[in-house]
Parts: C-alpha cells; sequence; structure tokens
C-alpha cells in the first residue's frame, strides 16, 4: 500500500507545500482535444491551469496555445467551426446554463454573437457544417424545443418546434441533411430520430424504436459518415438490451446490424475518412477501444493501459487520442502512436490507490461496487486496518456510472483515513437497458435498496465500521443522501449531500423544462398527477425521522437543482432542531473554480471528522 505523511489539513505532497489531496484539485488538467474537420491542426480543448476551467485553442502547426475564454466562474461548452476559423462557445450567468453563443477568432480577437437573432435559450444541441452553417438547438420553459438553420450571411429560420425535449445530433457532410433526437412521445429517456432537410425543414426519415413511447428502446445519433453524399447514420440502439451501433442508409431505409462479440455497451464513431469506426467499449466500469473495418468486417483491439476511456477520437493520419485514467493514476490525453499528446504545465497530481471490484447480491440482481482501502498511516507496519470509517459516494445521473477512473474527491476522503465504496445502483448506465431503465415509479427508493445492500455487505466484510459511515454525493447522488437520511435513519452516521434535489414537488416547479419531461418519465407523470409518488421519494416527506448531522452545499444559480426548494428543506431541519450546516455559492449546479471546489470539499471533510473521525 502506499504511504502517505499528515499534517494538521491533510497528507502532504512530496513537496510539503501543501496537502497531498488539495494537489490533486490544483494540478493542472486539460481535456480530450476536439479538431476541426477541415483544418485537424486547430484543435480546442478544456483545461484549469488558470484556477478556472476554461477553453483554449490549440495550433499543432506551431504549437501555440491560447486561452479563449475568462470568466469568473469558467466554461466549458465549446466547439470549433469546421473551418477552425472559430471558436464557438456558450454564455450563460454565473453557472445558470441559459445565455447564448458566442464565437470568436481562432487566432484571438473580440468575442460576437454566433447567432444575433436568437433569445437567450438552455441549448439543445449544435451542429456546424460547411461554409459557416449552423443548425441551432434551443429550450426554453415556456416554448419547449425549437431548432433554427443560421447560414453564414442571410436570414436564419426554424425548421422544428415541439413542446416535449429534443436536441440537435448532427449535419451531413454536405449540409443538406440534419438528424434531430426528440422525445415526442412522451418518453424523455428514450429518443427517437428524425432526419430534415436543413433547406425546409421537411422530412427525410424516421426511425423510432419506442414504437410511440409504447416500449422503453432508445436511439442516440453518433454521427453521419464523413463523406459528401454518404446518407449513412451510425446510430446507438438498445435492441438487444445493451447499447450497440448499426447503419441506417436515411435515403433508402436500409438498417445494417453491427455484430461485435463484446459484453456490455458499445459506442462507435467514424474514422475521418469513412472506412472504420473507433469503437469505445464500456464493461463493468472499465473501458478499451477497437478498430471496426467496415469492409471487412473485422474488429481490432487498440492498446490502451487497464483503466477507463473517459473520451476519444480518430485523427486523419488513422491514430486514436483519447482521455485515460485508473482510480490510482491521474488522467492523461494518450494516442495510439505512442505517448502523451497534451499535458498542462506545473504540479502533477499525487497518485491514489486503486479500486477493488465487489459484487452483492441485491434485490434486483448482482450489484457492482468499487472499494477503496486507505494508505497506511506512518508508522504503520502492512495494510491499514479495518474496520475503516467509510464513505458511501453516490454518482449522480441517475444515468451515470462510476468507473475505475481518477477522482480528487474520493482520493481526498482515503487520504484522511476513510475507505470509500461507490454503488452503481439500478439506474445506472454500463450494465445493460433494464438495469438502467429500473428506476421507474419508486424513485430514489430503488437505488437506495441496492445501497443498503452493499452497505450490509461492506459492514459483515469487516471493511466498514458501522458507527462511522458517511453518506454522500453531488446532484442525484445528493438527492439519494438526503433521502437515504430520512428513509433509512439507523444505517448512517453523517449525511453530506451537494446541490441534491430536497423538496421535490417545488423541484419540478422550479427546474428546466428538459428536466420536468425527465421526471414526468420516471414518476409516470406530474406532481398534480401522481402526488402520491412524488411524496413517497422526496426528502422532505422524511425529514423527521433523519437522525444523522446534515451537511448541504448549493449553487445559488442552479437551474437543475434550484434553491428555493433546498432552502425548504433547510427550514424544516431548522424548525425540527436537527443538526445541520449549510453552504451557498455563486454558480450553478458545481463550480469550475478549482480554489472554491477546494474550499467545498475541505468544509466536508471538516463536518465528516468532526462527527465521525478519521
Amino acid at each position: 500500500m502506499n504511504e502517505i505523511t499528515g499534517s494538521a489539513v491533510g497528507p502532504m505532497s512530496e513537496t510539503g507545500a501543501m496537502p497531498a489531496w488539495e494537489t490533486r484539485f490544483r494540478a493542472p488538467r486539460v481535456g480530450l482535444p476536439e479538431w476541426a474537420e477541415d483544418a485537424p491542426d486547430r484543435s480546442l480543448f478544456v483545461s484549469n491551469v488558470t484556477g478556472t476551467y476554461e477553453l483554449y485553442a490549440w495550433d499543432r502547426t506551431t504549437g501555440g496555445r491560447r486561452q479563449v475564454t475568462d470568466r469568473p466562474n469558467g466554461t466549458t461548452d465549446g466547439t470549433l467551426s469546421r473551418d477552425g476559423a472559430w471558436v464557438w462557445w456558450f454564455s450563460d450567468t454565473d453557472g445558470d446554463e441559459f445565455g447564448v453563443w458566442m464565437k470568436q477568432p481562432f487566432g484571438g480577437g473580440d468575442d460576437i454573437p454566433a447567432a444575433p437573432g436568437l433569445p437567450p435559450s438552455y441549448p439543445a444541441g449544435l451542429a456546424l457544417g460547411v461554409g459557416g452553417l449552423a443548425v441551432i438547438g434551443r429550450s426554453s420553459d415556456d416554448e419547449g424545443t425549437s431548432v433554427h438553420v443560421v447560414p453564414e450571411s442571410g436570414e436564419g429560420y426554424e425548421i422544428y418546434r415541439h413542446p416535449e425535449s429534443a436536441g440537435v445530433g448532427d449535419l451531413s457532410e454536405d449540409g443538406t441533411l440534419v438528424v434531430i433526437e426528440h422525445t415526442e412521445h412522451g418518453d424523455a429517456m428514450h429518443s427517437a430520430l428524425r432526419v430534415l432537410r436543413v433547406a425546409d425543414g421537411g422530412a427525410v426519415a424516421e426511425l423510432d424504436d419506442t414504437d410511440g413511447g409504447r416500449r422503453e428502446l432508445g436511439l442516440d445519433c453518433l454521427g453521419f459518415a464523413p463523406v459528401p453524399g454518404d446518407t449513412r447514420l451510425l446510430v446507438g440502439h438498445q435492441r438487444t438490451g445493451r447499447w450497440l451501433p448499426m447503419l441506417w442508409d436515411v435515403a433508402d431505409g436500409t438498417q445494417t446490424e453491427l455484430a461485435f462479440d463484446l459484453p456490455g455497451d458499445v459506442h462507435a464513431e467514424w474514422y475521418p475518412d469513412g472506412s472504420a469506426l473507433l469503437v469505445v467499449h464500456d464493461f463493468h466500469a472499465r473501458g478499451e477501444l477497437f478498430r471496426y473495418d467496415l469492409a471487412e468486417g473485422t474488429l481490432t483491439r487498440l492498446d490502451t493501459p487497464a483503466g477507463s476511456v473517459s473520451g476519444a477520437t480518430a485523427r486523419p493520419d488513422g491514430s486514436v487520442e483519447y482521455l485515460w485514467s485508473s482510480a490510482q493514476l491521474p488522467p492523461a490525453v494518450r494516442s495510439t502512436a505512442g505517448g502523451v499528446v497534451l499535458e498542462a504545465p506545473g504540479l502533477r497530481a499525487p497518485e491514489s490507490v486503486p479500486v477493488e471490484d465487489v459484487w452483492v447480491d441485491g434485490p434486483g440482481g448482482p450489484i457492482h461496487a468499487l472499494v477503496q482501502r486507505p494508505p497506511r498511516r506512518p508508522g504503520e507496519e502492512g495494510a491499514a486496518q479495518a474496520p475503516f470509517p467509510t464513505v458511501f459516494e453516490i454518482h449522480g445521473g441517475p444515468t451515470w456510472h462510476d468507473s475505475d477512473s481518477f477522482a480528487a474527491g474520493p482520493a481526498a476522503w482515503l487520504d484522511h483515513g476513510f475507505a470509500v465504496v461507490r454503488v452503481n445502483y439500478r439506474g445506472s448506465t454500463g450494465y445493460g437497458r433494464e438495469w438502467t431503465d429500473a428506476l421507474k415509479h419508486r424513485v430514489g427508493l430503488i437505488e437506495l435498496e441496492d445501497i443498503a445492500a452493499v452497505r450490509e455487505w461492506a459492514v459483515g466484510s469487516g471493511l466498514a465500521d458501522p458507527s462511522r459511515l458517511v453518506l454522500t454525493g453531488g446532484s442525484w447522488g445528493g438527492y439519494l443522501t438526503l433521502l437515504g437520511l430520512g428513509t433509512q435513519p439507523e444505517a448512517w452516521t453523517v449525511g453530506i449531500a451537494a446541490v441534491p434535489v430536497a423538496d421535490y414537488a417545488t423541484a419540478y416547479a422550479d427546474e428546466m423544462e428538459a428536466l420536468k419531461a425527465l421526471d414526468r418519465t420516471l414518476f409516470g407523470g406530474s406532481p398534480q398527477e401522481v402526488p402520491e409518488r412524488y411524496e413517497a421519494s422526496s426528502p422532505i416527506s422524511h425529514v423527521e425521522k433523519v437522525a444523522a448531522p446534515v451537511y448541504i452545499s448549493a449553487g445559488m444559480n442552479d437551474p437543475r437543482c434550484p434553491i428555493r426548494q433546498i432552502d425548504n428543506y433547510v427550514e424544516r431541519l431548522r424548525a425540527l432542531d436537527k443538526p445541520h450546516e449549510v453552504y451557498r455559492y455563486d454558480a450553478g449546479h458545481g463550480s469550475l473554480v478549482v480554489e472554491e471546489r477546494i474550499k467545498q470539499v475541505r468544509l466536508e471533510l471538516a463536518f465528516a471528522l468532526r462527527h465521525v473521525g478519521g
């Protein structure tokens, strides 16, 4: 096991300048660079090198890099025009996700509105085509979803509108066709695909595996073939109970299934010449890459280390760049051609400890959990000794999953002597369609049954000290934390919830329309239609039973878990004289500012150590 040294504020890095856990947050990171389709030497990536996550342009010909955006609360939503001449980025207000697209010359210059005729909205997809063509998706609480064509010159026009959630998928290579991922059938978890003519919005083709919402099968637009005149669309489908790619010719309706002898979910994108697919295989919380030759029908594994692939892209020279990490090793942008492609200057994040895989029998089937044990303390012989104070860190989504990837948050708990358990409960992705779609009507309660089963294993195996258990998470994980404290009050010693749903009916009233549609799908209706389901699944309904001290952090501008419903819950805690602390900050659904994030983790650690010890 790794050995660490301690200080009053946490384990120290090798330099002794700061705790190792803080170094992991402060160490500069870079995201996977995207590149302009017609100018592949021009790239765009996200980095926190200044202490705030912002967009950076990278000219691979000269090696020059420059910061594109500079805003107090950071910027991560951006892309390049096909010719690489412009950087598009989304401008909201302090993390509220409501705003407009701006653009800036790749080499630098003034920001200008990218679509001056369109009022602010929530983003609903963006596709940029040849000749400066843009297709922009918009979502608003009053109007639903609309899609607009914005030529480089001339008047823009609308080609799609519907009250239900939808989004822009992709443009054909010649810019004549666009794919809309829509949920007009009312099932926000399973999209159908409609192909429209860009010129007039006329429908060309429709693919709907939901049978009008009568069955739970979704489709995912993975992109048109990158060849002019080629009408094949790469589509993700769930027809065999998991995500697999297929080809759909939108001109003649031909569907070509692609045979992959791989377990788990399989996603893909095109190689730039259209001759092959870059296949990303996600199975049991780990990822690997393959090349699928379309002419030969052969699948060849690409050499990548064991761990998780967070993103990958095939370059014109045939190499593949990918963002890789493991729970032990920090992320790096690597290439199948060899070596690290892109890295930021400055600090290097200290390593953490590897994960162990645990499978626990649960009420809905085997549950996969990722377990990390704390490193030994100075003076200890051998491995650190169990039972440990243990953190159950619950992922958000809920359609997401924890993986064998590097995360500074869990590593901070480990450095302070806690074991960390992460549970891929029912609702998580990566374990088949039925597992993901299990969250219906008994929302939150289903996930907590799986968490309870893993908790029982952790205590019974001797890993976890039952008197020192922390339940924590952000977003949906924060929601499950508060709901768990009220429905399983004897199970948890401390609860720490970040940007949670706390009062579901009020959250529904205040959240963005796309999330209201998701809630209606999960619960089978709105709070007015099925009030008993919302009441059973709302943390505020169970607040009287909360026995553990509660810590809550919340973004004042959060459109996903709005502040009013959190204030309602906190007021109930106060009225009931329940021990609690609340931290509010000026951002949206989390913060892109490194020092703010460190402050939040420091407060969470201090709260847990006060009540649990480490």
